[in-house]
């Protein structure tokens, strides 16, 4: 396999079955293509409770603080395998595109990375910074591995995450920052009882009706400089007893918020719980938020911003968009050590049937990282 090669790469990783949070032989394919590159690779595997264990890889070559190109090889499940056109751990070729599971989300952006690396043999210091369980629960991944490396002295001047950040068209936009996420469960307990008999029972659900309207009615806000206005949605709701003559005794519902820079996730919790007690009182619920991992970040504009939106124009023809839009990633983590931006392929059919890229896209995203890796070394792309 010639590294130089992102389609080449793509393939032989795609045809490595990673589906989260199993290994499935692709950070055994990166090491092996850049140990000759003069890489130096760690394949770290870290452990939690109550998560599966994952295995991790961390590459450098040269000294100093690195640019960092990062990413995960981990990938969703297949999903119905019947339905799609072409085997979804092939790597088939058809009609110009690259078929397979990861081939956007995003093998084939780590691809294209390493034969940027392969092409500029001279680069450095630049690391790899590759994780096995971004689509899975992100426990044992890129927070680990960014504690592991910083104990070990390493150090980063900056990072570009392969994510999938063109909604359309290869050029159109550059992630410069991400919402914060942030979830909870409402639960309203009352009284369970015969539904022809409403004075002697507590229909719970009655209160959840004033406390959900309580928190999606009024916006959170009205959006920020750089941050689209923050929305909190309810994903579930549960109660009932089973039968039709039974008022429930317990309600609750599942929340996620995605917010702006307007607020921190403490800042948040308060806020709920306030409009809550408004709504129902400060008695009468049971409320549980999940553990944070990140408020929402910006990287500010200056040189690196520049930089990658001038390599994007050059091999595009299109300045870039900077924006916030979309869900979390890595970047959340990565942020606390230095300056990251999102740029890959084009999105449109991560995690579906015949996910697909467009082979003229993988040369293009190559040359893209190589003019980063020249801006990197404060050269003239």
């Amino acid at each position: 396999m010639d590294p130089r090669d992102p389609v080449a790469v793509a393939q032989g990783l795609i045809a490595c079955e990673s589906v989260t949070p199993a290994e499935g032989g692709a950070l055994a394919l990166l090491e092996g293509l850049l140990t000759p590159l003069g890489f130096e690779v760690r394949r770290p595997v870290f452990t939690d409770q109550n998560t599966p264990d994952v295995e991790n890889l961390f590459a450098r070559r040269g000294e100093g603080a690195s640019f960092v190109f990062a990413g995960h090889t981990d990938v969703v499940p297949v999903g119905e395998a019947a339905a799609w056109t072409q085997g979804p751990f092939s790597g088939a070729v058809r009609n110009g595109e690259l078929f397979g599971r990861g081939a956007v989300d995003m093998k084939g952006a780590i691809a294209c990375m390493v034969a940027a690396v392969a092409r500029r043999p001279e680069a450095g210091p630049v690391a790899f910074l590759i994780t096995g369980d971004e689509e899975g629960p992100a426990v044992n991944g890129t927070a680990k591995l960014l504690d592991w490396a910083q104990a070990r002295g390493e150090t980063f001047s900056a990072c570009l995450l392969g994510e999938p950040s063109n909604p359309q068209a290869l050029g159109d936009e550059i992630k410069v920052g991400r919402r914060g996420s942030h979830s909870g469960t409402l639960t309203i307990r009352g009284v369970q009882g015969h539904v022809a008999y409403p004075h002697r029972a507590d229909n719970p659900i009655r209160k959840l009706q004033r406390a959900l309207a309580a928190l999606m009615d009024e916006p959170l806000d009205q959006g920020s400089e750089h941050f689209q206005p923050s929305n909190l949605e309810v994903v579930g709701v549960e109660s009932g007893a089973g039968a039709f003559n039974v008022i429930p005794g317990v309600a609750t519902a599942r929340f996620n918020v995605r917010y702006n820079d307007g607020h921190t996730w403490r800042s948040l919790e308060d806020t709920i719980r306030s409009r809550l007690n408004d709504a129902i009182g400060g008695d009468a619920y049971d409320l549980v938020f999940e553990t944070n991992t990140g408020d929402a970040f910006l990287t500010p504009p200056g040189d690196f911003v520049e930089a990658i939106a001038d390599a994007v124009e050059a091999e595009t023809g299109r300045r870039p968009a900077l924006t916030t839009s979309g869900g979390t990633s890595d970047a959340r983590f990565i942020r606390a050590y230095c300056p990251v931006l999102e740029f890959g392929l084009v999105g449109q059919t991560m995690h579906k049937v015949d996910e697909r890229v467009a082979v003229a896209d993988l040369e293009t995203l190559t040359r893209i990282y190589e003019r980063a890796l020249v801006a990197a070394a404060g050269e003239r792309p």
